[in-house]
């Protein structure tokens, strides 16, 4: 199994075969529009257009499972990050990302790309856990995504899938996507 093997539904409702992004290098994040991280869309959008034409491309899947903060609805969302952001990549329906109810594509990502820590060398990574600590103390063990703008990295073919916390801005995150390339 790998990504290509999911059918998800885009911001307007209408199902897509992650198959139809094989051969490009992939990039997926579970977005907020009221997070700290939402800044990140800024870089997201320069990186995608950056790197679109050597076969990358931005998934962003909505999320409003930590502490509300995507309470919009599909129509609200695109159009906060196109009138915010200039948001051109992809955006995919609102879902969840962990737990009973999460989307398969997000499970598969997270049993896929272990988490392996926060970063806990920048303020931001110990901001996120001290947060994930304060309301989301179950949320500190195993896989599962710990909070929004969490990234995975999907190789060319599929079957490679490294992941990046929040706290990993898409600047820093431009490297493993050149590689990648």
């Amino acid at each position: 199994m790998n990504v290509y093997d999911f059918k998800v539904k885009n911001i307007k409702g209408e199902d897509v075969s992650l198959a139809d992004y094989k051969g490009k290098v992939i990039l997926i994040v579970n977005t907020a529009s009221k997070c700290g991280f939402t800044p990140q869309y800024e870089g997201l959008e320069a990186l995608y257009k950056k790197y679109r034409d050597r076969g990358f491309v931005i998934l962003g899947f909505p999320s409003n499972q930590f502490l509300a903060q995507e309470p919009g609805s599909n129509d609200e969302v695109q159009s906060f990050c196109k009138l915010n952001y200039g948001v051109t990549f992809p955006l995919f329906a609102k879902v969840d990302v962990r737990g009973n109810g999460a989307d398969p594509l997000f499970s598969y990502l997270s049993d896929a790309a272990p988490f392996a820590g926060y970063e806990l060398d920048k303020e931001a990574g110990k901001l996120i856990k001290q947060v994930v600590s304060e309301h989301y103390p179950d949320n500190l063990e195993g896989n599962g995504i710990k909070w929004n703008f969490t990234k995975f990295l999907i190789s060319r073919d599929g079957s490679q899938v490294t992941r990046f916390e929040s706290s990993v801005t898409p600047e820093e995150l431009e490297p493993a996507v050149k590689a990648a390339l």
